[in-house]
């Protein structure tokens, strides 16, 4: 009954209840039992409710990084239909830290760019843990091309801590390709709805991060660093992660907040995880909605507005002194 094997200190009081709701399946069932286990039930669902109502920011980080939280290519299955992969960068190789295809959602035929984590070892080292190389973002943005090409909005998945760091992706041009993904996006006369389901880590979300909607899932973030990166800057320690994570307002109640995102994903009591058929329902209903309302708009309508979407974040105003 609990999720897979992987247990955050956070969720102690719902493993317990689980435990013991196992315990009372495991034997025969008489009526004082059954009375017992309804009642275990429902505690369940009001306890899960309370943890997670209640999630600091550095909870947060760790239940977006959860390993059993729905990954790009859970969604693929869950939210979207006759999904189609199309692969390579068509100059370096195929990078599998970054999913591309066209696939249909609900009355729409679309193209699905997303981060793709992997479940096993094996898959993540593949995948180098959502962390895309040059090639990656050069593959989507080829497919984003095709997407302007053929007029099919276009859907990304953001979940990454960052883009890979190492000296080849650095030789071969990682800002470089990250800038000129976001220049293209912010240029492509289709619908571009972004979503971070999970980590949303520096430019390499940002990367594939720029649409007409950027919405958050509840318990995912969205940040310009990790909180162990900013506290090793700040505090040289990472021992202060916790710290770094309230100070960075990383959360999709603060992004909201500032203007960052445009919406919040509500995910099911106990997160993701738990009830990944849940979420995927949820987030399928966002996403049809989103694009009920931007379909049909012409190209240069969508363009100007994502322009000015972009252009007036971070605005302030200095009273400075007379």
């Amino acid at each position: 009954m609990a999720a897979g094997l992987h247990r955050l200190p956070l969720e102690k009081p719902i493993y317990e209840i689980e435990d013991r709701i196992a315990a009372l399946e495991a034997a025969p069932l008489g009526a004082h039992q059954q009375e017992e286990l309804r009642r275990l039930k429902r505690e369940l669902v009001e306890v899960q409710k309370q943890v997670f109502a209640g999630l600091d920011p550095w909870q947060t980080i760790e239940v977006s990084r959860h390993p059993d939280r729905p990954k790009t290519s859970d969604y693929l299955s869950l939210v979207f239909d006759e999904f189609v992969e199309l692969h390579g960068d068509k100059a370096f190789g195929d990078d599998r830290a970054m999913l591309t295809g066209f696939a249909k959602l609900d009355q729409h035929k679309v193209l699905v760019i997303g981060h793709q984590k992997g479940k096993t070892l094996a898959e993540r080292q593949a995948c180098h843990f959502g962390c895309a190389h040059p090639e990656g973002y050069r593959k989507a943005m080829g497919k984003m091309r095709l997407a302007a090409k053929y007029g099919l909005p276009v859907i990304c998945l953001i979940d990454t801590p960052g883009a890979y760091p190492g000296v080849g992706a650095e030789e071969r041009g990682q800002a470089q390709v990250i800038a000129e993904s976001m220049f293209l996006m912010a240029t492509l006369p289709v619908p571009i709805v972004c979503v971070v389901i999970g980590e949303g880590g520096s430019g390499g979300a940002l990367g594939i991060g720029v649409g007409d909607r950027v919405a958050v899932l509840e318990h995912a973030y969205y940040s310009v660093i990790s909180p162990e990166g900013c506290a090793g800057i700040l505090w040289k320690s990472v021992e202060y992660k916790a710290d770094a994570a309230r100070a960075l307002r990383i959360r999709s109640r603060d992004l909201k907040e500032f203007g960052v995102i445009d919406a919040v994903i509500e995910e099911p009591a106990g997160g993701a995880h738990r009830h990944p058929r849940q979420m995927a329902t949820r987030l399928k209903t966002y996403l049809v909605r989103t694009l009920r309302e931007l379909v049909g708009k012409p190209g240069d309508e969508l363009v100007a507005a994502r322009y000015e979407k972009f252009r007036v974040m971070g605005t302030f105003i200095d009273a400075g002194v007379a």
